[in-house]
């Protein structure tokens, strides 16, 4: 049996049937010979982070599929940060957030453009005019990662649990800032709240007359005038990967939400950054990937283009994007399937529609495992109908790890215990037998 994985992570790539490609999805409409010969050498299922129907995120996807469970999950703001290296204390909330232009209609604020488009120039003017903010003891400040986007950091008797201020979508106002239900009496998620719009307000009188916005009105261009929040994080103690699993991990990925999250989750990272060319970018993660099993058990190499394509709302770029992974994928398969010592899993995070106001949506996406020792169901083709129909089943994030090391031959036997905690994985971290 394999005594190494590798996890190719095609973000997104699970889809919605559309007239214009024959009531397929982007991934049957499109031509896939590689990963079709895939399904034909493993057994084949389809895979949720949680349950189908819920529109999971990138991370909390990762998350489960990295066996955690929800209430260990710090929130997406603090991972953000950890993954462009701002520097957080475990008492701070991080929390997502982003240039808008905005309006003032009835005595709020309507989110007239979502990031609009900006010179640099531009950005570095309105990034000077946002000086950090204290309120009752509680200091708030913006970070830049990229471009329009930043982390707002908190410090000081703060809270994660409020809520979001980003409509998400155009011609909807802008959310007030409230503690969750579950917290609404507890004082630091208030003076959270209260500070975060004491903020807010405070970026909105700045950038409303800042110079720049002046200068493109004049250009007819609309203001850049608001920050827009989401997803609050705070750090919180977790098993490491290793600890977990009895695996070494590895992320070869690209975006600060991965770097982030496999950093907190104790993961080796090797940080990987996009070309036009996303197929090729593949082939070289997974080369890469290759040279570092000696090192690793356990590879997760990613790619974000099907999610990207899909957000263009074009089914018809989503598959071109598909079949550019694919002839990635084929310029390494072999080496791949030369490996006895290789398990291969290949499947995604969660579905991403190339139509509609969704941003995820919650049906389940194929999965494929290849391996010496796993069992061929007979399945033809990898995509979301045929893949269905194979050996897996229905597989959960509570379940894909599980599976990993059993196909490892690395699972535990119910009942043993080789080490004072109940570990999955065999062997344990044993203390050898003494003779004192």
């Amino acid at each position: 049996m394999p005594s190494k994985c590798i996890l190719i992570l095609l973000d997104g790539l699970g889809d919605r049937a559309y007239v214009n490609l024959g009531h397929k999805t982007p991934l049957q409409a499109a031509e896939t010979p590689n990963l079709d010969r895939l399904a034909r050498l493993g057994s084949n299922g389809l895979f949720h982070g949680k349950r189908q129907g819920l529109a999971l995120p990138s991370e909390e996807a990762h998350f489960a599929l990295f066996g955690y469970r929800q209430e260990e999950f710090p929130g997406r703001g603090i991972l953000e940060a950890q993954g462009a290296g701002i520097p957080v204390s475990p008492d701070d909330v991080a929390v997502l957030a982003h240039f808008v232009s905005v309006t003032e209609k009835n005595g709020v604020l309507v989110l007239k453009k979502d990031r609009p488009e900006a010179s640099g120039e531009e950005i570095d003017q309105l990034l000077n005019a946002l000086s950090p903010f204290e309120t009752d003891g509680i200091e708030v400040s913006f970070v830049q990662t990229r471009n329009l986007d930043g982390i707002i950091v908190i410090k000081g008797g703060t809270s994660p649990h409020v809520t979001d201020s980003d409509p998400l979508q155009e011609g909807m106002p802008l959310i007030e800032i409230q503690p969750l239900n579950s917290t609404r009496t507890d004082p630091e998620a208030q003076a959270t709240s209260r500070a975060l719009k004491k903020f807010l307000l405070d970026c909105y009188t700045k950038l409303k007359g800042h110079r720049v916005n002046s200068n493109r009105q004049m250009r007819k261009k609309c203001p850049i005038n608001a920050l827009a929040t989401q997803r609050p994080g705070r750090l919180r103690p977790v098993d490491s990967f290793h600890r977990r699993w009895g695996l070494r991990g590895l992320s070869i990925s690209s975006g600060l939400i991965y770097w982030g999250l496999c950093n907190f989750l104790g993961m080796e990272v090797l940080k990987a950054h996009d070309s036009i060319d996303p197929g090729k970018d593949l082939a070289d993660r997974i080369e890469l990937a290759c040279s570092h099993l000696r090192g690793f058990d356990f590879v997760h190499v990613h790619t974000k283009a099907p999610d990207s394509a899909a957000h263009t709302k074009n089914p018809h770029v989503k598959r071109d994007v598909i079949e550019s992974l694919d002839r990635g994928l084929g310029s390494v398969l072999n080496t791949l399937l030369d490996d006895p010592e290789l398990l291969l899993v290949i499947t995604s995070d969660h579905s991403t529609p190339s139509s509609g106001p969704l941003i995820h949506s919650g049906e389940p996406v194929p999965i494929t495992v290849v391996g010496t020792g796993v069992r061929r169901d007979g399945i033809e083709r990898f995509d979301e109908i045929n893949c269905a129909g194979g050996a897996l089943g229905f597989v959960t994030g509570a379940d894909f790890m599980p599976m990993v090391l059993n196909f490892l031959d690395r699972t535990k036997l119910r009942g043993l215990m080789d080490t004072p905690e109940d570990q999955p994985y065999w062997p344990g971290l044993r203390k050898p037998f003494s003779l004192e």
